[in-house]
């Protein structure tokens, strides 16, 4: 055998055995359409985002959807390496590394249609009403942390809407688009009794959220940033988008 062909023959069976040795990652997310839900064309655009950064790192990944809560932790018990759609808080930090931003989501209010509420930006105005939360979402360090605030915890967002609309609570909240995606959902009767508030309470990054039981979170959070702006730079990134319509 030549010694081309033996350094050939070599460099197969080295990146074979790499290939056979790259590191599968867990990921795990909510059922949030459209970002996250897998029902959606490759589970929704942040799980679409995010696996495709990731395997341009090259890593390997397993999708999972559960609950918030379990997926949350799940992560800080190192069941799973990657929460997909995390939002920052300190206290987060304490189970997983945040990577930056890879998508925006506006936080919006939304009342019933026959009450007067109003949000002049200041969110201790809303002290008066009972919000209906989604149990373990961060929505913005200062709403969070506000101890007056009549927080009504519930499962998912459908459950707060057709709370809001029954009456049961004044107010609900969450990312405007995945808000209208469920709403779309409801009876007319549950939709055409609520409305959004104009002025957003915050605009929030979306990131991934790796577990500190990894022990590369940093080597893994650096390859996601990077390709994230890799992705951008040629193009990947806005073909994705366009792709799920926005």
């Amino acid at each position: 055998m030549s010694h081309l062909l033996r350094a050939c023959c070599l460099l197969g069976i080295l990146l074979g055995a790499s290939h056979a040795t790259a590191e599968n990652l867990r990921l795990v997310a909510d059922a949030w359409p459209p970002f996250t839900d897998a029902g959606m064309a490759n589970g929704g655009l942040a799980t679409q985002i995010v696996t495709t950064a990731l395997q341009r790192a090259g890593y390997g990944v397993d999708f999972e959807q559960v609950p918030w809560a379990r997926a949350l932790l799940g992560v800080g018990e190192g069941r799973y390496d990657i929460l997909v759609n995390a939002w920052y808080s300190d206290e987060r930090t304490r189970i997983g590394q945040f990577s930056a931003g890879y998508l925006v989501n506006r936080i919006v209010f939304i009342k019933r249609r026959d009450t007067d509420v109003a949000f002049n930006g200041d969110y201790t105005s809303l002290h008066p009403y009972p919000i209906a939360v989604v149990r373990g979402y961060a929505y913005s360090q200062g709403f969070d942390s506000d101890e007056q605030m009549q927080k009504v915890p519930v499962h998912n967002f459908p459950m707060a809407v057709r709370m809001l609309a029954a009456g049961r609570v004044q107010l609900t909240l969450d990312d405007e688009l995945v808000a209208r995606y469920y709403l779309s959902r409801e009876s007319p009767k549950v939709r055409n009794s609520v409305e959004f508030l104009p002025r957003s309470l915050t605009e929030n990054q979306l990131r991934i959220l790796v577990s500190l039981k990894n022990p590369d979170h940093d080597r893994i959070v650096a390859g996601f940033d990077r390709q994230i702006t890799a992705m951008k730079a040629d193009g990947t990134y806005a073909r994705l988008l366009k792709e799920f319509g926005m």
